[in-house]
């Protein structure tokens, strides 16, 4: 079978993200997975992912648990790997468990992205960006992944396993809306890549693409990024986000501007492709 594209790899990435909030929403007491890695998830003839392993899932239904019985009866009560954490971090076993699913699924997210083993691939992937090589890293055989995605998707890998009990992200809620814009962004891309180098003379200028949608945008909008985007584009992604999608840095305000200046010019080069 060939190498997955970056585009199912997304949707993977999505539809995980999806069962894990599900089952971390469960009333009257969450379900932690407990042993989430790539080996428990399956694939169908249409690359739809589900997620297996669950006959170890475990109800959260006593949160007074301390860390140390957790540790005396392992196969009593959970059958995942959890023995590579810092337990010190943690009050808790359903504190420690529930943290256990989100730091699994920055892990496979970082593994998608990049085509590394599991071993040390927060730092890879850290010191990467630190020196601005992420391109370096990202699993070529995954076909040229967008870099708006790409980096996006290796901050929230990165958040997802660096922070402890307490900060760690909520899958059902800020992680949830930003793999739905990602998912929404990669079904929507059907122009060149931002990691792409073509010599075609009709290939429009890297600044006429919008770093989101990866097509030549229509309707340019500046936002307080200083960055410009389509603005179907970037009105979706500030739905869901207060953060740029280039920097990820929190924007100072949601504002929009028209770029009524480099509309002209892809007007004017447009007229010029449709002359030829």
């Amino acid at each position: 079978m060939p190498p997955l594209t970056w585009k199912a790899r997304t949707r993977i990435i999505g539809e995980i993200c999806s069962a894990l909030a599900f089952i971390h929403s469960h009333k009257p007491y969450p379900i932690v997975h407990g042993d989430l890695n790539l080996g428990n998830i399956l694939l169908d003839a249409n690359f739809v992912s589900k997620l297996g392993g669950l006959g170890i899932c475990y109800f959260l239904r006593e949160p007074d648990i301390t860390i140390t019985s957790l540790q005396s009866h392992p196969t009593e009560t959970h059958k995942g790997t959890l023995y590579y954490m810092d337990q010190g971090e943690f009050k808790s076993a359903a504190e420690l468990m529930l943290w256990s699913d989100v730091n699994s699924f920055g892990i496979i997210i970082l593994r998608l992205l990049t085509g590394r083993s599991q071993q040390g691939i927060g730092e890879i992937v850290e010191e990467a960006m630190e020196k601005g090589n992420l391109h370096s890293i990202i699993d070529a055989s995954a076909g040229e992944w967008p870099f708006v995605q790409a980096n996006q998707m290796a901050h929230l890998g990165l958040r997802c396993v660096t922070l402890g009990s307490g900060r760690q992200p909520d899958l059902a809620g800020q992680v949830w809306e930003e793999v739905k814009q990602l998912m929404k962004a990669a079904c929507l891309t059907t122009g060149p890549s931002r990691f792409a180098s073509s010599t075609e003379d009709a290939s429009p200028p890297s600044y006429f693409i919008c770093p989101i949608f990866q097509e030549v945008m229509s309707d340019p909008h500046m936002a307080a990024d200083g960055f410009t985007y389509e603005a179907e584009a970037i009105r979706g992604w500030l739905d869901g986000a207060s953060t740029s999608p280039m920097t990820n840095l929190r924007l100072a305000h949601r504002k929009l501007t028209p770029n009524r200046a480099l509309r002209s010019a892809i007007l004017e080069w447009q007229q010029k492709q449709h002359g030829r």
